[in-house]
């Protein structure tokens, strides 16, 4: 008898409890059903008025003040540009602090001060690396409002991004992998070298596009360090007929990326300036969905090559 009534106990516990499990899986899937379509609702009506306005005279196009003749060239090469800078300092920059304080460093009170920073430092808001960057790059050293202190800004916002993504994929190596490189007589820099950076290159490339991703669209740091909201011309080609054929005069040159530019439009009152705005809005999107596209599919290809 007492067992039949602790049997009927535990059932009746069990449906309660698939009972919540059911309400949050519904609480859950609303949730995420609001964010979906609060997005799907914007990139449509997005979409809507920006796809009539992409062709080939907008990319090609320097910004006007003719709705009819303005486009974005200025806009995309600047932000691919400062792009490339942001990736030049912030990946070896990022790979490496991740690698030294994850394989090299001690285990002490310093060390674990040096983690709570980095990871306090990836919840800043943006607009702080800015100001950082407008006292430091633009007024202390002097590099002006040129894509090399745009690069350096970004560079600073995705770093601490970079770091931590990088620990996370060192530490999800099995120990293993260390012991049996170890023993059969490597250093440690051989085994980082030819173990612990392969085996890691996945998550690490995944992190690093991620912070990429979140870098070509903020505003705040670029505004802050003085980027214009009208260029008209592009920056010198980094390629000449002339020896030494390399130019880095371009590091230095003003800039503009496609935040601004949208910014820009976006402050105008005249529809068609608005339907422009629409239209790189579009273009900004597609290149964020598709670099974190390209993170996915780089992770599966590499993690799929993996032999542990």
């Amino acid at each position: 008898m007492a067992y039949a009534r602790d049997k009927g106990e535990i059932r009746a516990l069990i449906a309660q409890h698939k009972r919540w499990d059911a309400i949050f899986g519904v609480c859950g899937l609303l949730a995420l059903m609001v964010g979906v379509l609060t997005f799907a609702a914007l990139f449509v009506d997005m979409a809507i008025d920006g796809v009539p306005r992409l062709n080939l005279d907008f990319f090609t196009h320097f910004p006007s003040r003719r709705a009819a003749q303005a486009g974005i060239l200025s806009a995309w090469v600047g932000s691919c540009l400062v792009m490339l800078v942001t990736a030049f300092f912030a990946v070896p920059l990022g790979v490496a602090a991740g690698l030294y304080l994850e394989e090299y460093a001690p285990k002490n009170w310093v060390t674990d001060i040096i983690e709570i920073n980095i990871t306090n430092l990836a919840g800043v808001p943006s607009i702080i690396y800015g100001l950082l960057a407008l006292g430091l790059f633009v007024y202390q050293f002097g590099l002006g409002q040129s894509i090399l202190t745009a690069g350096l800004t970004l560079a600073l916002l995705i770093l601490p991004v970079v770091i931590v993504a990088t620990r996370e994929s060192i530490r999800a190596i099995p120990q293993g992998i260390r012991e049996g490189a170890y023993a059969l007589g490597g250093t440690q820099w051989q085994v980082c070298r030819d173990h612990i950076i392969p085996y890691s290159s996945a998550g690490i490339l995944t992190g690093v596009i991620i912070g990429m991703a979140r870098a070509i669209g903020e505003t705040a740091p670029v505004i802050t360090i003085g980027a214009l909201t009208f260029i008209a011309f592009l920056p010198g080609a980094p390629v000449r007929t002339e020896p030494p054929f390399v130019s880095f005069d371009w590091v230095m040159s003003p800039f503009t990326v496609m935040p601004i530019e949208m910014f820009n439009w976006t402050s105008r009152t005249e529809a068609a300036f608005l339907q422009k705005a629409d239209a790189a809005g579009l273009v900004l999107v597609v290149m964020t969905l598709s670099m974190n596209a390209l993170a996915i599919y780089i992770r599966y290809r590499l993690r799929k090559n993996l032999k542990w």
